[in-house]
């Protein structure tokens, strides 16, 4: 008997995993506007590996399956592109941005803008922070009220400048700060949050139309920057230790330097995830730290174990001021997911054949609320990083694999350092007793109303 060859284009094309049958537009909508219940509804309807349609994009399957997200960071990166994923944040960061590319452009543009955020450099930064911290703290006043949101992006917005440009004082310095924090306002809401997600919203219609205004203060600050770089070249004096001078004088395998538009986009990119992110997460903390006073007690005894005058190294080793900034980055994590991978070629995840063009989107949110991994997952408790080690898989708010935040080491340096020092020169409470929750700013999660604190003394 002859066997029968099936014409290759008759057979099936792999099933995607199971999700919501809403419309398009209906799943978007949710998942800007209340993604949490919509990622924990979904998530219990359909499993740990679902797929959703979100306006804009291709099928997106979503994974909280750390065996899943295990296959996808320890796959050949080669398999995947995260760039075309990324398009959204363009409007932000620019074209040359490295979170937009994928293989040997986002391979170079990564080894030239790591060195800054590890080893010895970094720890230089310590002093700088806890400087900075204690700048901050010493215009609260006793008895009045203020956002802690607010001041930890005034900390944040000052660490970053100065590292990256070398200065925190000048009328250019000043207009940079006055801008970005402007141009973070457009999306700091909810509903101005579409902006990012819905293209057709993206209409300069004047300066006072809410894209006109981004369009021009993101025009404001490049030209900012390109001046700061302008006047660097004709110094030509790059021996600093800021990260722009290292970023100019840095060199790639063929001794070539980044371009003025690639340098602008990269320093886009640093200026906005090196701050924004940081602040988010230190009101965070500070939120739980005063919510949950045993939390707060018994980090105070850390501290105070260290003297008066701690190192900021020692401080960054201290075992439960990491189980506490751990702990603030699972329960509500900025990013709800890692950037996307997009399939170059079909690939096998957890027993699905996914084909060129399918969407993979490891969700951090629901991988760090799964029972099995992290009992009573809507309860903030340290103690869970203490009492085992959670794999990169399992814990991932920096991403992973090679799309993992380059300013990982930095922004966790930074956090316990302005936590510390906030926890040892204040006295602190939470001017609204009612639970503080998550609300969407922009690709990220915030406390709604940035966390309501007030001063209530000074520890010696």
């Amino acid at each position: 008997m002859i066997a029968l060859q099936e014409n290759p284009q008759t057979q099936p094309v792999p099933k995607l995993p199971d999700g919501p049958k809403t419309p398009k537009f209906l799943q978007t909508i949710r998942a800007i506007f209340w993604p949490l219940k919509y990622l924990e509804k979904t998530a219990r309807e359909y499993g740990d590996i679902y797929t959703t349609e979100i306006a804009g994009f291709p099928p997106q399957v979503v994974l909280s399956n750390p065996q899943a997200i295990q296959e996808i960071f320890t796959a050949d990166p080669k398999l995947f592109e995260s760039g075309p994923g990324n398009k959204i944040l363009q409007p932000f960061f620019g074209d040359y941005s490295l979170l937009l590319h994928d293989g040997e452009y986002h391979q170079r543009q990564r080894r030239l803008l790591t060195p800054p955020f590890h080893g010895e450099r970094m720890k230089a930064y310590g002093e700088l922070i806890c400087d900075i911290t204690d700048r901050v703290i010493s215009n609260w006043q006793i008895g009045e009220t203020f956002s802690a949101r607010s001041s930890m992006q005034e900390i944040s917005l000052r660490v970053i400048l100065r590292a990256v440009f070398g200065i925190d004082e000048g009328e250019r310095y000043e207009q940079l700060k006055q801008d970005l924090t402007a141009l973070l306002d457009v999306t700091g809401s909810p509903l101005r949050s579409s902006f990012v997600f819905l293209r057709w919203l993206q209409k300069d219609l004047g300066a006072w139309s809410p894209w006109g205004r981004f369009v021009r203060l993101k025009q404001q600050i490049n030209e900012l920057l390109l001046t700061e770089i302008n006047e660097r070249r004709q110094k030509n004096d790059l021996s600093g230790e800021d990260i722009l001078s290292l970023m100019m004088s840095a060199r790639d395998e063929e001794g070539q330097a980044m371009t003025d538009a690639e340098l602008i986009d990269e320093l886009m990119t640093l200026l906005f995830a090196g701050h924004e992110t940081t602040a988010t997460a230190l009101a965070w903390a500070l939120y739980w730290v005063h919510h949950i006073p045993e939390v707060r007690q018994k980090l105070l005894e850390e501290l105070v174990t260290l003297g008066g005058n701690p190192d900021p190294n020692a401080i960054t080793k201290l075992p439960y001021l990491n189980a506490v900034c751990s702990e603030t980055l699972r329960i509500y994590p900025v990013a709800l997911f890692t950037f996307p991978r997009i399939v170059k070629a079909p690939v096998q995840i957890a027993g699905y054949q996914f084909e060129e063009g399918t969407m993979l989107s490891p969700c951090i949110y629901l991988t760090h609320h799964r029972e099995d991994l992290y009992p009573e997952p809507k309860r903030f408790k340290p103690e869970r990083f203490l009492e085992r080690q959670f794999s990169p898989y399992e814990f991932f708010p920096f991403g992973g694999s090679n799309r993992r935040c380059i300013g990982m080491a930095f922004a966790m340096f930074e956090m316990k350092l302005v936590l510390a020092k906030i926890l040892l020169r204040s006295q602190l409470a939470l001017a609204d007793n009612r639970p503080v929750v998550p609300e969407r700013r922009g690709i990220t999660m915030a406390p709604s109303g940035g966390v309501k604190l007030v001063l209530t003394g000074h520890r010696s």
